[in-house]
């Protein structure tokens, strides 16, 4: 019996929020190539020896000029489709992606003579039918399609033409809860029968969150990290300092390295990204943050820096992607801040929250500050630590002081310069990053924090 051999096809599913919900990457076929004149996601075949998850970020490199990490490559949808041609059937495994680096552009122009962002619900024509198969199974949250042509089919998609696209489900997850089989079956059992599933993901990052609520009544949060690296940083957060907080954080239940996937308590309150507070009320949130950082900094013995790299090594980089997006005298800003901080004392580490910011603060009942989301945990500077949160104190002397007085002293004068230069660093990597993602909060957040910095240097 002769075993069926099919060639395999990976498709990049670049995924960004528009104004009107999520939008793909698309890209219109042009010369001596197949579909020639048809949009289709960035694709092309698997290479032998290569895995799947390696050749869709070079693909993704070769036709669109972006960057994309292996840790945010995620498996999205599986296709078996059959050509109307004819010939062999083949696999297209779909692959989404939310995070990456570069903007996107035609860099095979005798293969693509056109490219833009859609979005999902208004799909341009002429698609190839093939890719349309696996974007109709991606929008119904399906893990897989056949799509098998029959001779005289056409190639491209034709609405009211017959569908030969057959989506498939997968397994079904307990109590109806929305959630990847595996991961279903891990948080049963951490936690017991899931009766509820609801996704809370922050909208412009890889991780994906669900709050869970048991069959008892009970909830949780789920998390799936999108990269080894931020799941390791978290569990190994959640297991040494985060307990230094008490009740005014969230405690760790299970975790599973394979999945990356994590199940934490819940806290009861509500988010301070975007509530309106009294100018008191701030004051007093301010402080209570003040006395949960320095619970957090102090959780574990001081470290110094075992090796020669510092924020500042990295602000080339950042620059080289922002500087397109930089106000006039930006960069010499920066690179002025970046030759001030290589002739500065070396620093100690402490235990860091990594990503201090409103968005990450729950208020209680009784007002008081609660931190979560400890990803980005890693050992690092008190003001690298700050430099977000510094920026919640732009004109509003009274919440700094209100801070500094909750986290037990003032910053030293030399730890002044340093969170002046590491706001600077990370405000370059927030232009940068905000500008290709088209996330203009991270964005905004940068350039105020340069208006600062300049205005702040001014004799």
């Amino acid at each position: 019996m002769t075993r069926h051999t099919v060639p395999v096809d990976v498709h990049l599913v670049l995924r960004r929020n528009g104004a009107g919900g999520p939008e793909v990457l698309l890209s219109r076929r042009a010369g001596a190539v197949y579909a020639t004149g048809m949009w289709h996601l960035p694709s092309g075949h698997l290479e032998a020896g290569e895995d799947m998850a390696v050749a869709v970020v070079r693909e993704a490199r070769e036709e669109t000029g972006v960057l994309i990490e292996a840790a945010d490559v995620t498996a999205a949808v599986t296709v078996h489709h059959h050509p109307p041609t004819g010939g062999r059937s083949r696999f297209g495994v779909f692959f989404e992606v939310r995070r990456w680096s570069g903007r996107p552009r035609i860099m095979e122009p005798d293969r693509c003579d056109g490219m833009g962002w859609y979005p999902l619900d208004a799909l341009p024509g002429p698609m190839v039918a093939y890719c349309r198969a696996g974007l109709d199974a991606y929008r119904a949250g399906l893990p897989a399609a056949v799509h098998f042509q029959r001779p005289g089919d056409a190639v491209e998609y034709v609405p009211g033409a017959p569908d030969r696209t057959r989506l498939l489900s997968g397994p079904p997850a307990n109590g109806g809860a929305e959630l990847p089989h595996g991961l279903v079956e891990f948080a049963e059992q951490a936690v017991g029968r899931i009766a509820r599933a609801t996704e809370v993901s922050w909208v412009r990052t890889g991780s994906r969150v669900w709050r869970l609520t048991g069959a008892d009544g009970g909830t949780w949060y789920l998390k799936r990290h999108r990269g080894a690296k931020f799941h390791d940083r978290e569990v190994a957060a959640y297991r040494s300092w985060v307990p230094a907080l008490g009740s005014r954080a969230p405690r760790l239940v299970a975790a599973d390295t394979a999945a990356r996937a994590v199940v934490v308590s819940a806290l009861a309150g509500r988010a301070l990204h975007g509530a309106v507070l009294s100018a008191a009320e701030e004051a007093r949130v301010q402080h209570g943050l003040g006395g949960l950082v320095r619970a957090l900094h102090r959780s574990a013995p001081e470290q110094r820096p075992t090796g020669s790299a510092t924020a500042a090594d990295k602000v080339g980089r950042h620059l080289e992607r922002a500087r397109p997006y930089l106000a006039d005298g930006d960069e010499d800003l920066v690179r002025a801040l970046a030759g001030c901080y290589a002739d500065l004392p070396e620093p100690v580490l402490v235990p860091t929250h990594g990503d201090l910011q409103y968005r990450n603060v729950l208020l209680a009942d009784d007002g008081r500050p609660q931190l979560i989301d400890f990803e980005r945990s890693e050992y690092g500077t008190v003001t690298r630590d700050l430099a977000r949160l510094s920026d919640t104190w732009t004109g509003r002397p009274e919440l700094r002081a209100a801070f500094f007085e909750g986290y037990g002293r003032p910053l030293a004068p030399v730890e002044e310069v340093r969170l002046d230069c590491e706001a600077a660093f990370d405000a370059v990597s927030g232009i940068a990053y905000g500008t290709s993602h088209d996330d203009p909060e991270v964005t905004e957040r940068g350039r105020r924090t340069l208006r600062r910095l300049h205005a702040a240097r001014r004799p």
